[in-house]
């Protein structure tokens, strides 16, 4: 019985309200993506057992939207709102481009990966170890994405347009009050 988690898209979603969140805009500069999550994840409480984690996580979503957004055109901008507690940790990132199209595609190939896995069904496996679009580099494989839907575990949603993506993280919530999960 597969429990897989999907990437939802829905702008409407209650992860995508603003308020009493923090902005920053930062340019797409790829060498200073590290630099811009340390001033994102700076306002957490030093109380979160893994900040480097979620420090890490945050670099990727905003490395994400600077390499396959904006591709790297620094008249662009990477918006990032977010909001921290000893309890939450929670981002919306926003880029300039087009949007990430395959969500639909992606979430089906995240399926029968963790499939694969629950039937220990090593050999076909292999077909799934990484997600490619006509557009992916050489380096690209979906890999920030499997660990999202597995670190993010309040939820991720992209907005309709897809160039936005809002994540929650529950440290030690049981989970948000009227955020529920999608799971299939």
């Amino acid at each position: 019985m597969s429990h897989t988690k999907e990437i939802l898209i829905d702008g409407k979603h209650p992860l995508f309200d603003k308020s009493g969140m923090f902005y920053k805009e930062f340019p797409s500069d790829y060498r200073q993506v590290r630099f811009f999550s340390m001033l994102i994840v700076q306002k957490a409480p030093a109380e979160i057992k893994e900040i480097n984690l979620l420090e890490q996580q945050i670099s990727e979503l905003i490395k994400n939207a600077v390499r396959h957004g904006n591709k790297k055109d620094p008249d662009k901008k990477v918006r990032v709102w977010a909001s921290f507690s000893t309890g939450h940790a929670h981002l919306i990132v926003e880029d300039e481009g087009e949007g990430f199209q395959q969500i639909e595609e992606w979430n089906q190939f995240n399926s029968k990966r963790n499939e694969c896995f629950e039937n220990h069904n090593f050999e076909e496996l292999e077909n799934y170890f990484s997600y490619r679009t006509p557009n992916s580099t050489e380096d690209d494989g979906g890999n920030a994405l499997f660990a999202a839907v597995e670190y993010w575990d309040g939820g991720v949603v992209f907005n309709d347009k897809k160039n936005a993506i809002a994540v929650y993280k529950n440290f030690n919530e049981k989970k948000r009050p009227g955020i529920e999960i999608s799971s299939s």
